[in-house]
């Protein structure tokens, strides 16, 4: 049962963004109230603004905060800590009108968000190479390679997604000649930040799989009707050198 005190909370939550709120009506009148609500709403579009930008470098500023500011207005934040917001910023790009010119911006913006989940995610031990010596084949198939939590990746079918975002986040040149098809790509966050690579549909089918609780010959089979040429080898020491996974539990 909600408390007078959680009632009023929600009340004055509601009218900082403009939603009906009859018992507060003597309070939103009042000039402080409104500066007091500009302030947090200025606060939501800055926080989208640093959330997102590789947008805020293909699209402006200007742009950019005219979008947050629809977006801000129609999702306001559900977490006190402005990091995570934006969860639903992609989507909304997706459909809006502006952008539909931009069929990349969203994606891209999935990317931005990724790249925030990875960095806010908390410390996991990761799997050492040297943890795996004295492994047999058949036990190497059994085991189970879980992702860590810092981990994302993602596919973005038919657009060069992590070409686009990666030239932003580098602040390099879009090639030219940037062939437009699929893409995957790898976030890893660690103590210092987050380290971006590219991965093939294959890798991504892989993780996937893994995530899924696939065992590892379950898991490359996934990858490899997902990209028959697929080298996993390569793969398999790609992601273990960029550290994508928890150390295997033996029991």
């Amino acid at each position: 049962m909600k408390t007078a005190l959680g009632a009023f909370q929600d009340a004055f939550v509601d009218a900082l963004y403009q939603r009906a709120a009859p018992a507060l009506q003597s309070v939103t009148v009042q000039a402080a109230f409104e500066v007091y609500r500009n302030t947090v709403f200025n606060s939501c579009v800055d926080a989208l603004c640093d959330n997102f930008p590789t947008i805020e470098r293909l699209v402006g500023t200007a742009w950019l905060r005219a979008a947050a500011a629809i977006h801000a207005r129609e999702t306001p934040p559900s977490d006190a800590r402005l990091i995570l917001y934006g969860e639903g910023f992609a989507d909304f790009l997706e459909a809006f009108e502006p952008a539909r010119e931009l069929p990349y911006l969203g994606p891209v913006a999935r990317l931005d968000r990724l790249w925030t989940e990875a960095f806010i995610a908390p410390a996991q031990a990761l799997l050492e190479l040297p943890s795996l010596a004295g492994m047999t084949t058949s036990d190497l198939a059994a085991c189970h390679l879980a992702p860590r939590t810092c981990v994302r990746w993602s596919w973005f079918s038919g657009q060069p997604i992590y070409s686009i975002w990666r030239c932003n986040r580098e602040a390099l040149p879009i090639p030219e000649e940037l062939p437009w098809r699929g893409e995957g790509a790898l976030l890893v966050g660690h103590a210092e930040g987050v380290t971006w690579h590219a991965l093939e549909a294959g890798g991504c089918a892989f993780l996937d799989a893994c995530a899924a609780g696939n065992d590892l010959d379950r898991a490359s089979a996934l990858a490899l009707a997902a990209q028959p040429d697929l080298d996993f080898h390569d793969l398999l020491g790609h992601l273990l050198g960029a550290g994508v996974f928890r150390p295997i539990n033996v029991t």
